[in-house]
Formats: structure tokens, C-alpha cells, sequence
């Protein structure tokens, strides 16, 4: 399950009358229960669910593909996540960021970092030149792969 669909099933619960909800997918099972009136827990948990063999009686049935989004192709080098995580412009919340719109880079210096599994990874340009585009958002999650800023 990615990171958008799990942050979003638990602002439905925490938003609702529900206490607990859970869901169980061909990658794993989550269950999302509401606290009290202490603060909100990390709630989620994700398991492993066992992998069955398709049934003999035909085709598995097809699983809807996410739509890609209506993005234009940035013109010039493009520096993707490596990974899964949390996006971030600054070393800290009120620091200065890394970069912004019009600073040169030099390859191997860091332009933001990607909070993952509470380790702050280091994300450095692959590349020297100037940032035309961020792509990111701060404090959003991001995916492996995703475009974050653009260099030329």
C-alpha cells in the first residue's frame, strides 16, 4: 500500500466516528484504531499477508493501474528520489533551505533531505549547475523515483 492512500485512510478515521478500520490487500493487511485523548499514535501497521497461488480457473483479475499524472517534461537534468519518504527543503523546521529557485550547485552538494524510517538521508545534486525548478513540496511524502528538482 503507498504512503499517500495509508496517510489518507488515517485522517478519514481520525476524522470520523470510526474507531477502527482495517484492510487487508494482496500486499499486506493495515489496521488503523483511534486513540483516546492522548496524542495520535503512528497507528498504522503494516504486515506481511501469505501469497497465495491464482486460482486454475483463469486469469487473475486485473488490478486498476494509478493513472499517471498530466505532468509537463521539465526541460533539463532532472534529480529523482532515491527512495521513499518524507521530502524536506531545510535541515530543520525555520533553518534556511539547501536551495531554492536560481542557486548554483556544484555536484555532491546537498540539496534537501528525505526523511525515511526516522533516518534524515542527504539528498545530493548529481550534478553542478543552477536549480530551475522544485519539484518537491516540503514536508510532503514522495516516492522513489518522483521528480524533485530540475538543474540546468
Amino acid at each position: 500500500m503507498d504512503l499517500r492512500k495509508l496517510k489518507t485512510l488515517i485522517d478519514l478515521v481520525s476524522d470520523s466516528n470510526v474507531s477502527e478500520l482495517e484492510i487487508t490487500e494482496a500486499e499486506g493487511k493495515v489496521r488503523i484504531v483511534k486513540g483516546g485523548v492522548m496524542p495520535p499514535p503512528a497507528p498504522a501497521m503494516m504486515v506481511a499477508a501469505p501469497v497465495m497461488a491464482p486460482a486454475a480457473s483463469g486469469p487473475a483479475p486485473a488490478v486498476p493501474a494509478a493513472a499517471p499524472a498530466a505532468a509537463e517534461v521539465p526541460e533539463g537534468h532532472v534529480v529523482k528520489s532515491p527512495m521513499v519518504g518524507t521530502f524536506y527543503l531545510a535541515a530543520s523546521p525555520g533553518a534556511k533551505p539547501f536551495v531554492q529557485v536560481g542557486s548554483a550547485v556544484k555536484e555532491g552538494e546537498t540539496i534537501c533531505i528525505i526523511e525515511a524510517m526516522k533516518i534524515l538521508n542527504e539528498i545530493e545534486a548529481d550534478k553542478s549547475g543552477t536549480i530551475t525548478q522544485i519539484l518537491g513540496q516540503n514536508g510532503q511524502a514522495v516516492e522513489f523515483g518522483q521528480p524533485l528538482f530540475v538543474i540546468d
